[in-house]
């Protein structure tokens, strides 16, 4: 079967925008020939949805757009169209929608598969909306037998997985029902599967081989399309593919872009493999896509950072430039009276070398007439914490200022470890509207940082092999309230992705015990801080944010 590959980037509850995409690739594969083309899980109304699928007037609006689209294949030499969609329903469970991948034949409706395995784990709650199916089904699209499967339904092969989250197997039923077909639809086996399948490091090598592996076990062709964009803090790589009955890589659309690919189920040849060491520069991809989604699709064009000539700010405003171009970026540099030169001129730099506009505000006078308003309580006693969080509050309010005026929306800079541990401030240089790298650990701020300089100098090598600081005390450095990152972040890593106990982690990594304990008693004390932080891209497989949900009011034994 000739089958073109609809790799597109849906805004949740865009019905007429999305309806449009849908509308262009649907004319491209008639173009091109194709007797079938694919579209993503929830491509109608967009992923994730969440409780808009409990509004009534959501699910109708989106049910009206699968009519739109089956007006689409009416006629002669029409390709048919596989979609997902949210439907109603009247289930057992008390829910009332299903999630639903649609075919869409001559005009009208001609099969419907119900999502059987609804994900309940990290970022995922669809058992909290949708009715599982309790049977799968093949069906017959252009006169050849398929299998139709959503995401989830193709993630639990037992062959594969070491431990099965699930009772049962979709693709093993449809499967086993393929046996009981009538010549010639019995002849090659294909499988179909649309998907909405989140990036995270490591997630196309674990694709390739979780479907290949489904291929070469049931002797089947396979093609999957995958959401490519971002949705708040979910972002999706697209690279969406197909693979022989070998198991072997047959066709590969393009990673974080939109993109139209055909695809020859029967006979495909192997393409060469990926290039396998790509992490960094997917990592860096899938920022810029989820900065410049952020901002589109809540109907911003404009970002403001506050540039301190830091690593972690450079990375921010260099992500920033490429998302949404040079002339949409302002860097604000805000000195204090312990910023250093090198600190100011390492700004002023960076924003030459990217070409934005930069604009300093110092903060030392404003900072005095905080700290004279607060002498009722600041007097007689010594320099401390409240002194020095005082100044990002500072900073804050300033950048917070220039969007009111400006229209542009304000970019954290703090990084995972800082967040971890409690090394930031709130209402400080917590504020803005997405926190872009609050899912990279520092000493992967540093490699993402060495992978923009690959060509050509863009953040200072000054800002790369200075000492970091946050520069609120006189010679303060990171490392007088925190172990050194390439010790800090291992830890962090495997306790919170990996959620390994104090001794586990002190045996595996070699450090003291008490070390780590004390590590985790900082990451335990923040909670409250992440939890009023701004949305963060997630690009690991355990981000902060919705995806991880810990109490504040705990007693917490270390």
């Amino acid at each position: 079967m000739r089958i073109a590959l609809g790799q597109i980037n849906p805004t949740v509850g865009d019905f007429s925008g999305n309806l449009g995409k849908i509308a262009e690739y649907v004319e491209r594969a008639a173009a091109a020939g194709a007797e079938l083309v694919m579209f993503p899980e929830l491509a109608v109304c967009g992923y994730w949805p969440a409780d808009l699928l409990e509004k009534d007037v959501f699910v109708r609006r989106a049910e009206k757009s699968l009519a739109e689209i089956a007006k689409l294949t009416a006629g002669a030499g029409r390709p048919s169209v596989l979609v997902g969609c949210p439907m109603r329903c009247e289930g057992s469970s008390g829910k009332h929608v299903r999630n639903c991948a649609v075919v869409l034949e001559d005009g009208e409706i001609s099969f419907v598969q119900q999502k059987m395995l609804l994900p309940f784990y990290d970022v995922f709650d669809e058992q909290r909306y949708f009715e599982p199916a309790t049977r799968q089904a093949l069906t017959v699209i252009k006169g050849r037998a398929v299998a139709i499967s959503i995401c989830e339904d193709a993630w639990n092969d037992k062959m594969f997985w070491p431990r099965q989250m699930y009772p049962v197997d979709p693709i093993e039923e449809l499967m086993r029902q393929w046996g009981a077909l009538p010549q010639p639809l019995s002849g090659h086996r294909l499988i179909l599967n649309i998907s909405a399948s989140p990036f995270w490091h490591g997630k196309t090598q674990v694709r390739q081989e979780m479907i290949g592996a489904l291929a070469r076990r049931h002797g089947a062709a396979m093609a999957m399309v995958n959401q490519i964009g971002a949705n708040d803090s979910l972002i999706f790589d697209g690279g969406s593919f197909a693979v022989n009955a070998r198991g072997e890589v047959s066709a590969r659309a393009k990673e974080f872009a939109e993109d139209f690919v055909v695809v020859e189920t029967e006979g495909a040849a192997a393409l060469d493999a990926e290039e396998a060491d790509r992490e960094t520069e997917r990592t860096w991809n899938a920022l810029v896509l989820g900065t410049r989604d952020y901002l589109g699709k809540c109907g911003f064009k404009k970002a403001v950072i506050g540039l301190s000539g830091g690593i972690d700010s450079a990375l921010v405003a260099a992500i920033a430039v490429e998302a949404l171009g040079k002339e949409n970026v302002q860097g604000v540099g805000m000195p204090s009276e312990f910023s250093s030169t090198g600190s100011v001129s390492d700004a002023e730099l960076l924003a030459q070398n990217l070409g934005i506009a930069f604009t300093v505000v110092p903060i030392r006078q404003i900072y005095e007439n905080f700290s004279a308003g607060l002498e009722p309580f600041f007097k007689g006693t010594p320099f401390g914490l409240a002194e020095e969080n005082l100044q990002p509050r500072i900073r804050g309010s300033l950048l917070m200022a220039v969007s009111n005026k400006t229209g542009a929306l304000v970019l954290t800079t703090g990084n995972k470890s800082e967040m971890a541990c409690g090394y930031c401030t709130l209402y400080g240089d917590m504020v803005g509207a997405l926190a872009v790298i609050a899912d990279v650990y520092k000493t992967e701020v540093y490699a993402l940082s060495r992978w923009v300089n690959r060509e050509r100098e863009i953040i200072p090598s000054d800002t790369l092999t200075k000492p970091p600081s946050a520069e609120l005390r006189p010679g303060q450095k990171d490392t007088d309230s925190l172990p050194p990152y390439d010790v800090l972040d291992p830890i962090l890593r495997a306790y919170i992705e990996e959620y390994c106990g104090a001794e586990e982690i002190a045996a595996a990594q070699g450090v003291e015990v008490a070390l780590v304990k004390q590590v985790i008693r900082l990451v335990e004390l923040s909670e409250y801080k992440r939890q009023q932080a701004a949305p963060v891209l997630k690009v690991s497989r355990k981000s902060f944010g919705m995806g991880r949900r810990f109490p504040i009011a705990a007693r917490r034994e270390v």
